[in-house]
Formats: C-alpha cells, structure tokens, sequence
C-alpha cells in the first residue's frame, strides 16, 4: 500500500474472485450435498414446511404463504426461483418419489407451466417425513440464517437416499451434475448387500441395482452406459419410448424422462410434414390422466417397424440421458461411483444415528435421574412434607432436601413442583415403572454405542421399513441389447436385383419390375449402358444382404444392398468406384446375408484354386482386404459359394474342363495362395469356374457358338488334373469365355465386345456330347466377339 491505496494485481485480483464465486456457486446453489441429496433451496422449502407443521396428514396451504415462509427465514432470492423449485419437487414425472404433495395445476408432461403460487397449495409427502426424521435430536449441525436471526439445518437427518431415488440435476460454474433417479426397493436391497460385504464390486451391486427408474418409465437399451457411470461416476444411456402396434397404427404408452410430450408431437408432424419421416398417415394424442397415449396412424402401404424406427432417428422418441455423479462431499464436490454414493449414505446414517442415539441416551439419563429422586421423595415422603412445611422459603427447603438425601439441584427442583396426586399409591406405581423403563432405554442406547454392528442393524430395520411403507414396481425396463441406430433400421428390406456391367457400373431394381422387364420382351438388352458397355453379371440380392465384391487383383469389397444406387429399368447405373476403391476389374459379385457359415472357392488364370471359410471375411475394411494371395503374374477369375457337396468345374480358353469333388480341396486361411485345380496345356488358361449340382454344363465360346452337356458325362477326376474335353475350339468356335450350370427354364443373356446383347431359353439349346462342335447361339458382326454370359 503506498499514499493509502492498495496495489493488486488484475490477473490476480480476477482469478481469486472468481474462484470464490465459483465455489460459491457450487456449494450454495447448484449442486446437492451426498449426504441429503438436496441443494440449499430444496432443503430449506421442506424444513420451512415441517416449521410450519404442513405434514402429509394436514391441511394444505397456498403455496404463497409456503414460499413466503422460505424466502423471509432462510432463502433471500427470488419468490420464482424457490416457486419453481417447489414445483418440481411435487411433479411425478419430475421426481421418482414426489417430497411435496402438491394441490391444484403443477404443470405436466407437455411442459404446461403450473398455475400461480396464489392459486396452487402444498405439503409434505409423506415420504417427507424420512427426510425430517429425528431432526429434532440433535442430529444435524445448525447454522445462522441469512440475517443470523435463526438458525437453519446445515443437512437433513435424511433416512431416505434421495439422492439416490430421485436423483439431481445442476449447472454450476465449470462443472454440472446430472443424475438419474432409481427404484426405491433397488437401492434399499444394495445398500443391505453393501452393508454386509463393504468389498463388493460394480457389478456385484448391479445385481442389486439394475440401473437408472425414471418417473416416466421408457426402456433403457444396453448396459455399458450403465456400467461405465456406476463405475466411473460418469456415462451415457439410451432411452427410448415403449411403444407397441395395434393393427395399423403406432401407440406409444410412455416417453423418455424429461421430454416434452407436445414439442414431440409438434416434431413428429413437422418431420412428416417435410417427407423426413414417411408412411404417417395421422398423429393423435389421446393421453388423459391414466398415461400417456399417442396414437401415429400408419399408411397402409407402410412397413410400421421402419416407421418406428424414423421416429426413433429423428425425434426424442429416443434420447441419450448423460449421467455425471458430482456432488459435494465434505463441501467439495466429487465424481461419484455407485459405491461411493453407498458408502456415503451409510457414513452419513452412522453418523446420524450415534447423535440420535446420544441425545436419546441423555434424555433418558436426565429423566431417570428426576426419577430416582422422585422415587426417594415418595420413600421418604412424610420427612420430605416436615422439611418443607419447616422452611421459609423454596430455596432453603431446596437446600434441606439436598443436603438431608443427597439429591441434586433438578432432583430437587422436581420434587417441589410435584402434584399432590402423585403421593397417592397408584402414582408411585407408575413412576417406578417408569424408572425401570428407563433404565432397560439406558441399557439399550449404552449397547448401541458400544456395540459394534448395532448401528449397522439399525440402519438395516429402518431400510427395511422404508422398502416396505414406499417401496415399488421398476418403472423403466432395461434391455442388454445396444442400441445401434443405422440407416438400414430405416430401410424396408426387399428382394433386388443387382445388375453389373463389363465397365464397373452397377445398379439395383426391385424384383418386381426386373421381372416385368422379362415380360416385356426386350428386358435387359433394352436396357442404358455407354458404348461398347455389356452386362457382365445378374443376381438377386436383398436391401439387408451384403454384396462382396472380388476384384481381379485378389481384393475384396463388402457393401450393403441398400448403398448400391437404385436405378429405373433403363438407367445406366453409377460406377462402382464411387462406392469402393477397387483397382482391379470386377470379377464375381456374391450376396451374403451373413458370415456364420458357409465357404468361398477362388479360381485363377493359372489354375490355382482355394477354399476359405467364409467366416473368415466377417470384418472388411472400407478399402477391402485381401481375399486371395495371387503369384505374380496371375488374377482372379471367378468366386463362388460353396454350400457342401458339390462339384467344382474350372474351364480353360482352349475346351478343356476339370471337374471334381469339392471336398478335394481342404481349406486355408484368408491369405493363402491357394493349390493347383487344374493343369494348363501350354497356351492355355482357365477362363470360368461353376459350383454345379448336377444339371446340366453351359459351355459357349467367344464365336457365338455353345452347347448344354449333362454334368453325369463330365468324368470326375482328382483336383490337379488336366481334364476332358468339354467342347471343340477350332477357329469356327474360338476359344471358350464361360461355362455355367443351367436347367429348363433358365434364360441367359450373352453380351459381345461391340455392346451386342441377346437373351436366349436355355431350353432352346439342345444337348450335345463333351466333343462336339456346338450350335449357334448369337449372330456376330465381323470382328465381334461374345464377352460375358450371365444367368437371368
């Protein structure tokens, strides 16, 4: 200090300040005490009402004169702030277990405001009561009010753990508290559990407390949120509605805690209205004082789960509910774990129940000692009367009496004020039994305290007794399964057909007008494509499946049926590399609905082939991983799926055919070479593989001649063998470019280099031998050459 003026720092002056009103903040406003469960405002409205002797089985009062009580004794701010708070302390779908029983409009779910204090009245619920109990005996530490004209309880006795039961909620300077309400019986049962076995886990008291019981029941989906805040004192939950179907329509019976039931009505019109929600034909609320009920008519052509789960997306429906246990423990506040909210309470019940039993001891020390002099007076009443009618005054008969039966100065005191009726036999009677009585108390309360586990036991009985008056049904229902909300949730799954091109273009069409393609004559050769493009693969899919894409340098790709472009019968479709990073050309496409079962076989140029579970390709990346290791030099040529039992037949450019048992091949890990299948002449190499069951064997060259041979005349041979002749290749024919097992019925499309496209009936295709010439299948420009074969 210099010429009377104090010099400080900014910098200093700033952080001290706000420091204090930080702290200020947090202990005196925002956040609730361990030991009660209740922020300042909150313990002082239900001292104010027990002051005011507003029990549960009074009369109400308007809620008015409530707040003026708290607001002129104990709480110098706002008549709203403390209004507001009352009011939530009487809502059920606020607070699990309602402290205010409160008369008149409290609000409700639809974020209604309550009627004004003037109109409203209030009192103490009855489970009020457990928050009060014993607060008379010296059980609480007392402070001075604001203007230190009274004193007020620094905590509650609190036999209830409100803090557990119903929760808190508060935003305080550079930390907030958010914390779930639970059920009541839940709690109760831990706390026993914990009481006997201190060194219980997490999970082990999970089997007691199940996780959060919100007023407004929902279903809480996955327990690792719950986990994580029970044993970390922070996580997070999903909660959903509970909903059901009745016929047409989606009823929703209870909503997630702390969401306003008309701004999600207002929501889910608005969503409908703007086509982010679809197949809603109507939206009622039929909600009346037995619950809530809302009413979403679906359309007739709407799948009613993929309309659930739109609203479950894009509306409070579903909500995430952040838990962070942060209350103050010995005036500081702390991250709390589900043990150390246990562990508190119980410290705070001891601790409780050693200065009730204290002040109890006292009492009935101090009573009996007024006993036993009454007890004296009686024994020795006649002298007692001569003394008294002997003195001048109380005082020196006080004096005699204590000096002739060495009483004390109560005693005494006692004695002088006794009635007359006491004198009388019955009297006496009553005050020895009284005396012994009082003695069984001292020796009960003496026991309490030197006892070890009689406190303990104590806090059990009163436990249980709470659990039986208050205690009731779980109200939220808790599922194990996570919810993981993904787009195909949205998506109706449906039969598709996925149609690739020899240039990577792909698309999908509903089965429905696929078929109807075929009906129309034209079909898929009256379909979009760029010049010189042709279709190179057709096969049925699902929205749900996943589509494994194999490229010709040994990758593979995995992507949803419903991420593949949906296109109109004569789009063209989008290519494939705007849906993965595929190099390579695509060689086989498969649909998977999953990896449980089943096995892939590969095939190469160079006659390798493989067998691989197809658990093995459960986890592909986004950029693929690598199915196949291929020797330098080599690409992949086709993948099939392999069920058990089947013949692999792996066909070479030149007309030969190696036909064997599946079982020949034994499997191998996902990036295994592979084996030899099948021995190349010089020059040659395979050009197709099929998986065949025993119909008959396709085989069509690139001149546009083919033939249909039954696969009995195929003779089995051994995996490495060099095989048979499965049809001539001389220069009328040209080299084969696919084989295929095909049956009656069956259609097959055959593409040429030049964008040439024709649809045959295989059953126009007659049978022919292994060596034979084959019969024409497609009239061919010069030069042109067949490219693709795909089964339709």
């Amino acid at each position: 200090m210099r010429n009377g003026i104090l010099h400080l720092s900014i910098e200093k002056e700033m952080k001290t300040s706000y420091l204090d009103y930080s702290m200020s903040v947090i202990v005196g406003r925002a956040l609730p005490d361990v030991r009660d469960g209740l922020k300042p405002v909150h313990r002082r409205i239900l001292y104010a009402l027990n002051d005011m002797g507003l029990k549960f089985n009074k009369p109400h009062r308007k809620s008015a004169r409530a707040v003026g009580e708290v607001l002129g004794k104990y709480h110098p701010h706002g008549d709203m702030a403390v209004y507001d708070a009352m009011v939530r302390m009487a809502q059920p779908f606020s607070l699990r277990y309602p402290l205010i029983d409160g008369q008149g409009n409290f609000g409700s779910v639809d974020g209604d405001s309550p009627a004004a204090m003037r109109y409203t009245e209030v009192r103490l619920a009855k489970i009020s009561n457990e928050m009060l109990r014993d607060i008379d005996k010296e059980t609480v530490e007392w402070r001075d009010n604001f203007d230190g004209t009274l004193k007020e309880p620094v905590i509650l006795p609190a036999v209830l753990p409100n803090l557990l039961v119903n929760g808190s909620s508060g935003i305080a300077v550079g930390m907030a508290t958010n914390m779930p309400p639970h059920n009541l019986n839940e709690v109760v049962d831990a706390i026993l559990a914990f009481i006997d076995n201190p060194d219980m886990e997490t999970r082990e008291l999970m089997d007691y407390v199940k996780g959060p019981d919100f007023p407004t029941g929902g279903i809480i989906y996955g327990r690792r949120g719950i986990f994580d805040a029970y044993s970390t004192g922070k996580g997070i939950i999903k909660v959903r509605a509970k909903t059901h179907f009745e016929e047409d329509h989606l009823i929703v019976t209870e909503i997630p805690y702390q969401t306003n039931k008309s701004s999600l009505l207002k929501s889910i019109a608005g969503l409908v209205k703007k086509g982010i929600v679809q197949g809603v034909a109507d939206l009622r609320d039929e909600s009346d004082r037995k619950g809530i009920r809302i009413v979403v008519k679906l359309k007739k052509d709407a799948v009613p789960e993929v309309v659930q789960n739109q609203l479950f997306k894009h509306t409070s429906l579903e909500s995430t509910f952040g838990i962070s246990n942060i209350a103050l423990v010995d005036g500081q506040p702390r991250l709390l774990t589900l043990k150390d909210l246990i562990f508190e309470y119980i410290k705070h019940r001891r601790n409780i129940i050693e200065r009730r039993t204290k002040y109890d001891l006292r009492k009935a020390e101090e009573r009996k000692h007024v006993l036993d002099g009454l007890l004296v007076a009686l024994d020795n009443i006649d002298e007692v009367i001569k003394i008294i009618r002997g003195s001048a005054d109380a005082k020196e008969a006080g004096g005699k009496l204590m000096e002739k039966f060495s009483l004390s100065q109560v005693q005494v005191k006692e004695i002088l004020s006794m009635r007359l009726q006491s004198l009388t036999s019955m009297e006496a009677t009553s005050l020895q039994k009284e005396r012994e009585e009082k003695a069984r108390e001292i020796d009960r309360f003496k026991r309490i305290l030197t006892k070890p586990g009689e406190i303990d036991r104590i806090i059990k009985e009163e436990l249980e007794e709470l659990k039986k008056v208050y205690g009731d049904e779980r109200r939220t229902e808790i599922v194990d399964a996570e919810v993981e909300m993904d787009i195909e949730d949205l998506i109706p799954e449906e039969e598709v057909v996925i149609i690739v091109t020899s240039q990577g273009y792909i698309k999908r069409l509903s089965l429905d007008e696929y078929r109807a393609q075929r009906r129309g004559g034209k079909g898929l050769v009256g379909m979009k494509m760029k010049e010189n493009d042709t279709i190179s693969d057709v096969f049925i899919s699902s929205t749900h499946d996943y589509v494994l894409i194999f490229s010709s340098d040994g990758k593979v790709f995995a992507v949803k049926g419903y991420r593949i472009p949906s296109g109109s019968r004569h789009s063209m479709g989008r290519a494939v590399v705007n849906l993965i990073p595929i190099e390579g050309e695509i060689r086989a496409m498969l649909s998977v609905r999953d990896f449980s079962d089943g096995k892939l076989v590969f095939s190469t140029r160079k006659g390798i082939i493989k067998k691989t579970k197809l658990s093995l390709y459960r986890n592909i990346r986004s950029s693929g991983i690598r199915a196949i290791n291929l020797k330098e030099g080599d690409e992949l040529v086709k993948v099939k799926l392999l069920e058990g039992g089947e013949k692999i037949v792996i066909s070479s450019a030149k007309g030969n055919a190696c036909v064997f048992n599946e079982e020949d091949v034994r499997s191998m890990g996902r990036t295994a070479a592979g084996v030899i299948g099948m021995r190349l002449r010089k020059g040659d190499e395979v050009v197709d593989m099929e998986v065949a069951k025993g119909d008959d064997i396709l085989t069509v060259t690139e001149n546009g001649y083919g033939k249909r041979t039954p696969l009995e005349q195929y003779r089995i041979t051994r995996r490495g063998a060099k095989g048979v002749r499965t049809i001539i290749t001389n220069e009328r024919n040209g080299k084969v470019v696919a084989i295929m097992e095909v049956s009656d019925g069956d259609e097959v499309v055959l593409s040429s280099k030049n964008g040439m496209m024709v649809r045959i009936p295989v059953d126009g295709v007659r049978r022919q031998g292994r060596n034979t010439m084959g019969v024409k299948l497609m009239n061919l420009n010069k030069g042109d050459k067949i490219v693709s074969v795909t089964k339709v």
